[in-house]
């Protein structure tokens, strides 16, 4: 079996979490108005809000941090054919365990889980100092996190991920407390809208689904069957209008 005959990965996702396209032209104006010199970017992915930072702050260089070796080539990849090659690094390790600080504008995206082995919620507040200690005095961090926007039923909690439970987050307020109590000031609090949800959603699945569709009897198709029916019904039928996204 050929690695043509699996199924392809989130090529329809520009950005691996709720954030539009928008939102990310929003955030980048923001950011680069504090003209950063060096952007560190946790659990990064392919590093794509990295990326346009670095193309919007002429010199700005970035570091790029993940464990995912097909998201850091990817982001390499995109960064050599928008002429960023030499001013950004993709690096394979984990974030707690390397140090690629301090910076002037750290990027944590969905990725505190990295920067912490605390069971949920307490990684937070481990996550957040973390970050606090990496950027440097006066910098600036954006981090995307996940909240409840209401409490989430028992019925819903079982369908989410094995062990989801009430205590597995914060709402808004509580989580901004953390941020807070942490050395932060957030200066900008804004949370993703169902549309981005729904995008991102599907975008996630899409790949595979065009596959299944296209290889009924393949030997893997049985199992990616049931891990995308099951994903789709964790969000459908657990963490949708439930679970938020935040960017402080």
């Amino acid at each position: 079996m050929t690695e043509t005959d699996l199924p392809p990965r989130l090529t329809r996702l520009t950005f691996h979490g709720p954030f539009s396209e928008a939102r990310a032209a929003r955030t980048v104006d923001r950011l680069g108005r504090t003209m950063p010199t060096r952007v560190l970017d946790i659990g990064c992915g392919w590093g794509e809000l990295m990326l346009r930072v670095l193309d919007a702050v002429p010199g700005a260089t970035g570091v790029g941090v993940d464990l995912d070796t097909e998201s850091l080539a990817r982001g390499r990849a995109n960064a050599e054919a928008r002429g960023l090659g030499g001013r950004v690094e993709f690096v394979e390790g984990s974030a707690a365990e390397t140090d690629h600080g301090p910076a002037d504008l750290v990027l944590c995206l969905g990725a505190s889980h990295a920067l912490s082995r605390a069971e949920p919620p307490r990684h937070i507040a481990e996550a957040l100092d973390a970050l606090r200690r990496t950027v440097v005095p006066g910098g600036r961090v954006l981090l995307g996190e996940g909240f409840w926007q209401r409490p989430p039923t028992a019925a819903e909690l079982d369908a989410m991920w094995p062990d989801a439970h009430a205590g597995e987050y914060q709402d808004l307020a509580g989580l901004v407390e953390l941020a807070v109590s942490a050395g932060f000031r957030p200066s900008w609090i804004e949370t993703a809208d169902a549309g981005e949800w729904e995008d991102f959603e599907s975008g996630y699945q899409s790949d595979v689904e065009e596959w299944l569709a296209t290889h009924p009897d393949h030997p893997l198709a049985a199992e990616t069957r049931e891990r995308v029916d099951r994903h789709r019904a964790s969000w459908l039928k657990g963490y949708r209008g439930v679970l938020g996204m935040a960017y402080l």
